[in-house]
């Protein structure tokens, strides 16, 4: 299933940029569960009817990840769920545009509003939390672009089936993996 596609290289392209990041989705999808096709992504006109109802226009790559490959759940939702066009919102605080929730609904990820006119602006998470006053929107990561990256690369992982599996590591596995195993190029996550 994977012969031809070199993970690393390919991913370390996909980070650099937005049409880096979807070249990688699409051929991560080909390999890895199944090429991207028409009819995979939204349309022009459920973008359109979100954009009238939201009242602005979408950051240039939140609409390309929806039309490229919004549809597929096996690549956006296997845990967490990225929300529909028709679904996505502005958070009750008017700070940001709400378009991905964790799957028990612990934390939003969200473009805040004064960068929605950037073509590929940062992502942020905000935790939800008991005590709401202490909620914030802290950075994720630092564009649309890579985010759409890590929710394929993680959601992937949560899909069902023999290539996907978890690792409470303790110091052995650490070792065995340093010593068999590529660290991908991904940027670090943010520490919440």
């Amino acid at each position: 299933m994977t012969q031809g596609f070199d993970l690393a290289a390919s991913l370390a392209r996909g980070v650099e940029g937005r049409s880096g990041a979807w070249s990688f989705i699409q051929d991560f999808s080909a390999h890895w569960a199944s090429a991207l096709k028409t009819g995979d992504g939204w349309t022009e006109a459920d973008l359109a009817a979100t954009e009238e109802r939201l009242g602005f226009q979408l950051p240039a790559t939140l609409r390309e990840a929806y039309l490229l490959f919004g549809r597929r759940r096996d690549l956006t939702s296997n845990h967490d769920v990225l929300l529909s066009p028709a679904e996505l919102y502005v958070d009750d605080a008017k700070e940001a545009l709400v378009f991905r929730h964790e799957n028990q609904g612990a934390a939003s990820w969200g473009i805040l509003l004064d960068s929605l006119e950037e073509d590929d602006p940062a992502v942020f998470v905000r935790s939800d939390l008991a005590d709401k006053s202490a909620e914030r929107w802290e950075g994720w990561l630092e564009r649309v672009s890579l985010c759409f990256v890590e929710i394929v690369l993680s959601e992937c992982v949560q899909a069902d089936g023999e290539s996907c599996d978890f690792l409470d590591p303790d110091h052995d596995s650490i070792e065995v993996l340093e010593q068999n195993c590529v660290q991908l190029p991904f940027p670090a996550y943010p520490i919440c």
